[in-house]
């Protein structure tokens, strides 16, 4: 099968992280069809879009769970062949999944340390097999967990096992993990699922503050939430890229009222 040749814009060449005409079947089902977006320095970049619409399958183009039939996916300009999950802490990227995704053997702070494995010079397995390392290694991978979960206020949970603790604090416990790698690109996906009104609240807060040292990549049904901390959006629909733009010209294009907000008004 020949694939489509991809052009690779300017934007995205300068892009902290960038997917170029990505393409993905799944059998005769075409879930992605030449979507490109682009996320630079300090900026979240928001993927909305009815269920259906390829979201969670551009998300785990971008992890590296699934390999596009065409396109290109790139990091700092560069593209990334064979991109693979255990990968991403390497280049600096963290990941969040619409689930916890927590190790329910560990404990919260084991969990954490997990994240910042990539700054320790021995693997984190040793240190849980009791095999020898450094001290201070470990007790830096400590400091750095700590330091994780006291940014999302559950450090206080360190000692717990993460079954025990309520839904809305394993997501933050999730999210301190994936904070523990110091990474310049956050990809989330739908984290604020299964959270009140208040701690969406606070998520969008935490969000904004995390620009200041990462850009964001945000796969969100909550559109309250997508349209006060995102500063641009793309819009999918059936695969295809129906917009892409502010959160104002978003909320005003045609296209999107149709497939995705007058969806939601609808069941309202």
């Amino acid at each position: 099968m020949e694939l489509r040749p991809v052009t690779v814009l300017p934007d995205q060449q300068t892009a902290v992280f960038a997917v170029s005409g990505v393409g993905v079947r799944f059998g005769g089902l075409v879930a992605l069809d030449d979507v490109s977006f682009s996320v630079d320095r300090g900026q979240v970049r928001g993927v909305i879009g009815p269920n259906g619409a390829g979201k969670t399958t551009l998300f785990n183009v971008c992890c590296g769970f699934v390999k596009p039939d065409e396109g290109t996916v790139l990091r700092n300009g560069r593209p990334v062949p064979g991109l693979r999950p255990h990968r991403l802490a390497a280049m600096g990227i963290a990941r969040t999944l619409q689930g916890v995704g927590l190790f329910g053997g560990l404990t919260v702070l084991e969990n954490v340390m997990i994240g910042a494995e990539r700054h320790a010079r021995a693997g984190f397995v040793s240190t849980l097999l009791a095999l020898a390392r450094s001290d201070r290694d470990e007790r830096a991978l400590r400091e750095r967990a700590m330091a994780a979960l006291a940014e999302l206020g559950v450090d206080g949970y360190a000692a717990r096992l993460p079954g025990s603790l309520p839904y809305p604090v394993q997501k933050r416990v999730s999210l301190a993990r994936a904070l523990a790698v110091e990474p310049d690109l956050l990809l989330l996906d739908e984290p604020a699922s299964g959270l009140g009104a208040d701690e969406m609240a606070e998520l969008g807060e935490l969000i904004t503050r995390l620009t200041g040292r990462m850009s964001v990549v945000l796969v969100e049904h909550h559109m309250d939430l997508v349209m006060s901390v995102c500063d641009r959006i793309t819009v999918l629909d059936f695969g295809k890229v129906v917009a892409d733009g502010t959160p104002d010209e978003v909320r005003d294009d045609p296209a999107v009222i149709d497939a995705y907000l007058g969806e939601e008004a609808t069941h309202r």
